[in-house]
């Protein structure tokens, strides 16, 4: 499974983001994909992305079960505390 939440990119990466995910909500993208399927669209929404940003939550074989890519600056940050994945929200 694999969830890519985009925040103020170009209408176009988003487009090309649904022939792969079905977009749930506007900017929330879920899906089941392969991991190189999954790591080449990571990286076209990174390079397309412009100043918006991207988080991407993907399966992972570790304690909280999955893993979080960011690229740029979401309005909320990922910090990791002892191992664990955690969410700041901006003051």
């Amino acid at each position: 499974m694999v969830v890519l939440i985009l925040e103020r990119v170009p209408g176009g990466l988003r487009g090309d983001l649904t022939r792969w995910l079905l977009e749930p909500r506007s900017g929330t993208f879920v899906g089941s994909l392969p991991a190189g399927v999954r790591d080449r669209l990571w990286a076209k929404a990174c390079k397309e992305a412009r100043d918006g940003s991207c988080t991407m939550i993907a399966h992972a074989r570790n304690d909280q079960g999955f893993t979080v890519r960011v690229h740029n600056e979401p309005q909320r940050s990922i910090v990791d505390f002892d191992g664990l994945a955690l969410v700041r929200l901006p003051l």
